[in-house]
Formats: C-alpha cells, sequence, structure tokens
C-alpha cells in the first residue's frame, strides 16, 4: 500500500517538477501580462501542460502498472504453468504484426486483462488470476486476442494523444474565458492594467472553469475510448473467432457483478469495465450488451 501510494506520488512529483521547468525555461508561464493575455505564450504554456504530463504517464505506464497492480511477468522462454498463455499471445502477437509484449499476470480475484506501454515494441498484457480460473481456455482466447488488438491499433499512444490535446484545450478555455470574467467584473480598464481584485476574480473564474471543462473534456475521452474498445472487439474476432470474442463477453457479463480490484483506479481505462445510463457517458467501455450485439451484427473478414 505504501509503496504504491509513495509511487504514485514520485510519479507526479516528477510531471509538476519537469513540467514547471521547461514552463519556466520557455517563457510559457508569463502568460498573464499586464496588458492582457499574451495568447502565444498562453497556447504554449498550455500544450506544455496538457502533453507532457500525459506522454510522461504513457512512458511510465508499464511500470506503474507493475507495481501498482503487482504484475509478475512470465519468462517467455519457459512460461511454465502459463505456458499456454504464453503461446497464445505469441501466435496473435505474430498475425496482429506486432512484436511480442511482455506478459505478466497478477492476483486478484476480478475478472480482467489489461494492455498497456508507451508503444508496440514495448507494450505488456496482464491478465489476473480470477479471469485465468474463471474462463475457459476459449474465452482466455478471446480475451487475449482483445487486449492484442489494443497494441496493435496503437489505443496507448492515441489516447495519449486524445487525452493530452483535450486538457490542453480545456486549460486554454478556462484562462481566456477566466481573464474575460476577470475584466467584465473586476473594474480596472485597459489604461488602468490587472488590478488585484481582477487577478482574484479571475483565478477564481480559471479554476472554477477548469473544474467544469475537465468533466466536459472527460466525457470526450470517454467517448473515444468507447470506440477503441469496439475495434479491439472487431480486431480481437479476427484473432481468435467470432465465437471466442463472444463467449469471452458472455462470460464477463455474467461475472460483471464479481469481485472488483481497486488497486489500479489509474488503470480504470484499460480495463474490462462499463457502466449504463448516465454514467456511460464518463465510462471508458461501452456496456458489455452493445459490445455483445455490435460483433453478432458485424462483418469480421
Amino acid at each position: 500500500m505504501f509503496k504504491r501510494f509513495g509511487l504514485f506520488f514520485l510519479v507526479n512529483i516528477l510531471i509538476i517538477a519537469t513540467i514547471s521547468v521547461i514552463t519556466s525555461v520557455t517563457g510559457a508561464n508569463r502568460y498573464l501580462e499586464a496588458s492582457g493575455l499574451n495568447y502565444p505564450a498562453l497556447i504554449m504554456f498550455c500544450l506544455i501542460w496538457g502533453m507532457v504530463g500525459s506522454f510522461i504517464s504513457l512512458a511510465l505506464s508499464k511500470v506503474m502498472a507493475k507495481w501498482m497492480m503487482g504484475v509478475k511477468i512470465i519468462d517467455p522462454r519457459s512460461g511454465g504453468q502459463y505456458a499456454n498463455l504464453i503461446n497464445s499471445i505469441r501466435r496473435m502477437s505474430q498475425a496482429a504484426k506486432i512484436p511480442m509484449p511482455e506478459v505478466g499476470v497478477y492476483d486478484s480475484p476480478e475478472v480482467n486483462a489489461f494492455a498497456t506501454g508507451p508503444s508496440k515494441s514495448s507494450a505488456l498484457v496482464a491478465v489476473s488470476t480470477g479471469l485465468l480460473g474463471r474462463m475457459s481456455e476459449n474465452e482466455v482466447e478471446g480475451v487475449l486476442a482483445h487486449e492484442i488488438s489494443h497494441v496493435a491499433n496503437g489505443d496507448m499512444v492515441t489516447m495519449t494523444l486524445i487525452q493530452g490535446v483535450v486538457n490542453a484545450f480545456t486549460m486554454f478555455l478556462a484562462r481566456v474565458i477566466g481573464f474575460a470574467v476577470g475584466k467584465m467584473l473586476g473594474g480596472s480598464s485597459d489604461e488602468e492594467g490587472i488590478g488585484s481584485s481582477e487577478r482574484m476574480i479571475t483565478m477564481i473564474a480559471t479554476i472554477v472553469l477548469d473544474i467544469v471543462f475537465s468533466i466536459l473534456g472527460s466525457m470526450v475521452v470517454a467517448y473515444y475510448s468507447r470506440q477503441r474498445e469496439f475495434r479491439a472487439d472487431f480486431g480481437g474476432a479476427k484473432l481468435a473467432g467470432r465465437s471466442n470474442m463472444i463467449a469471452a463477453l458472455e462470460n464477463l457479463k455474467r461475472t460483471f457483478e464479481g469481485p472488483v480490484d481497486n488497486r489500479g483506479a489509474s488503470l480504470a481505462s484499460l480495463k474490462i469495465s462499463g457502466h449504463k445510463g448516465f454514467f456511460e457517458l464518463f465510462s471508458t467501455h461501452p456496456p458489455l450488451d452493445v459490445r455483445i450485439a455490435a460483433l453478432k451484427g458485424a462483418t469480421i473478414s
């Protein structure tokens, strides 16, 4: 517990320190001037904060996953009791024309699996002991094919780019509107420069808008994440067969109310999950019923 918290804390300190140094060196943190907003500096500031943090997290994603979930890497040369797991992933990786990813197993009653890593050539596919114990060989094949498809589609990098762009746009919009609100309610004119009351109003408005736009932005990111799940399902059906992919999803549907492992909350977007109703807007995965129906009606070539 302490080790996971410590790692998470250190990574965030690293991200904040790195971005602070970059914005200071480039002068991007000096976007608010006496005459108003320096838009080129503001754009640079938002892009740095939005993109750099996302890519540092991506670069450390495998390390974070191993530490937070306690993933044990399986030796691909022997495999031991997980020889079938290794052989399945090797075969599917070759079919998907990607390098063999690292393969790991983590101890959890949760029926789950995820793929992560900074690139196709440096990926990790991890499977829970709960999934291996409660799924048939064909169903496990479907899950593995789904995760290999995520790697082959470059979903980790794509989602990082989308998250970075949304973060940058959210920050930019919040600061532009926050500055306008401060100007309107602060009571200072252009000739007077930026007064203390205007700065305070601008800061408060920006914080509120950061929160509101972040919530709206998370809906955009979640939408793209749901679309990648459909693509991974179709890719999994090509690699393992439609029947195996559907069988895996139906098994997940039956066990969906089972134990949930919250150790890796930051990895939730990589896991098998889904919500219905209003909360579906914030879900990274579509409801299992929808995914099954989509697979049954799709043309798999």
